[in-house]
């Protein structure tokens, strides 16, 4: 698709203001320039960032409740969906504390860089969550292109704390995924199609139980 239909698209799904459009542009263009040197996002995704990568991950804001303070992404990466929310945030006025969670030394420059030109309210903890769990607290969690279901349930029961909501982006085999985590879980979830692919879905944790 054209970038500047992928624009136009986002603009008119997010409602965002041009600011933050602009501040996104200058995120796009550092992605790539950063992308050639370290592996940031899938070489076949480069034409489709808007799409791919900014619209699906701002699709969680509307669910985002304005007087939660803080939200955790976890194995932020590129800062999808993290940075994309904070961004997005910043035109309702939200005051939302941002920590990402990242190991790769090399990611971790590149978010620090972008945080910086962006003038974003963020924090990068430099944690391997799954070698070294330690308790995180906060209000909302996100996880998008981190680990199979089956790996963060366990890691939201034992790791997570005070959480309202937690948003996990699933791909292909999020359905199957869920239904085998019911065995051993008991899970209150909403669950939506992802509003970029028909065929992945975002659920919406509001409890988590071991059964």
């Amino acid at each position: 698709m054209d970038k500047n239909i992928q624009i136009d698209t986002f603009a008119r799904i997010t409602q965002v203001s041009r600011e933050t459009i602009t501040s996104l542009k200058k995120y796009e263009n550092m992605l790539i320039e950063a992308n050639r040197s370290t592996n940031l996002i899938g070489n076949s995704t480069i034409n489709d960032i808007w799409t791919r990568h900014f619209l699906d991950s701002v699709q969680v804001i509307d669910f985002i409740d304005k007087n939660y303070k803080s939200l955790i992404d976890i194995g932020s990466g590129a800062g999808f969906p993290g940075l994309v929310i904070a961004l997005a945030l910043k035109d309702r006025k939200f005051p939302l504390k941002v920590k990402l969670i990242e190991k790769s030394p090399k990611k971790i420059k590149f978010l620090k860089e972008l945080i910086k030109e962006l003038h974003l309210d963020a924090q990068i903890i430099n944690q391997n969550i799954l070698e070294n769990p330690k308790k995180l607290a906060g209000d909302v969690f996100v996880a998008r292109a981190f680990k199979p279901l089956k790996i963060i349930l366990p890691l939201i029961h034992n790791c997570l704390e005070n959480w309202k909501k937690i948003f996990i982006f699933l791909g292909k085999t999020g359905g199957d995924e869920l239904y085998q985590a019911s065995k051993s879980w008991d899970i209150e979830y909403k669950q939506r199609v992802s509003i970029t692919s028909g065929d992945s879905i975002v659920i919406e944790i509001n409890r988590l139980k071991k059964k």
